[in-house]
Parts: structure tokens; C-alpha cells; sequence
């Protein structure tokens, strides 16, 4: 038979990062954000060259998927507002959908 479950000695707690481990999550989500818009650019680029609508959904969607979020998210930890934070996470990862279907269909096409 088998004896009781242990648990591992570091236990994950939920809850915020305090400190520098919250300035780096940030600035890890800040770069990341900033590849995307990057990504975003110069598929715009591909589109003004070329005239290529699938590229200009791809352009979109990234700016959606990314770009926005970021935005949103940036305004919510920057303004004194209290609660909100589950319409913000709809919001968010609506347009976080909207531009992964962005960049599908533009794939796709």
C-alpha cells in the first residue's frame, strides 16, 4: 500500500511577485510585446511593398495579439482603479484572439 503524500519542501504560493521579481516579469512581458509590434512593422512594411493584403492581416493581428494587450494592461497597473481586473483579462485576451485569427487568416490566405 502506498504511504501519504509529501509535499515538496518549496511550496508555490499564490499571490504577486514582490520586488525585482515583478520589474522582471515586466520587462520580459515589456520585450516580448516589443518583438511583436516589431514583427508587426515590418510585415506592414511587406504590405506597403508588395500590396499584399494577407500581409497587412498578419500586421494587424500581431498588433492585436500583442500591441493592444500590452496597452490595456500597462493603463491598468498605471491607474489608480480598483478591482476590474477580470474585465481587463476578457478585454485583453479578446483582442489577443482576434489577432491570432488576424494572423491565421492571414496565413491562410
Amino acid at each position: 500500500m502506498l504511504g501519504p503524500i509529501r509535499v515538496p519542501s518549496i511550496v508555490l504560493q499564490s499571490g504577486e511577485p514582490s520586488g525585482l521579481l515583478r520589474a522582471g516579469l515586466l520587462a520580459y512581458e515589456l520585450f516580448g510585446a516589443g518583438l511583436g509590434v516589431f514583427i508587426a512593422y515590418l510585415a506592414w512594411r511587406g504590405y506597403r511593398r508588395n500590396q499584399s493584403r494577407p500581409m497587412l492581416f498578419v500586421s494587424l493581428g500581431f498588433v492585436l495579439a500583442l500591441g493592444v494587450p500590452l496597452v490595456l494592461t500597462l493603463a491598468y497597473l498605471a491607474l489608480p482603479v480598483s478591482g476590474g481586473r477580470v474585465v481587463v483579462q476578457i478585454v485583453t485576451q479578446t483582442f489577443e484572439v482576434a489577432g491570432l485569427l488576424c494572423i491565421i487568416y492571414g496565413l491562410w490566405v
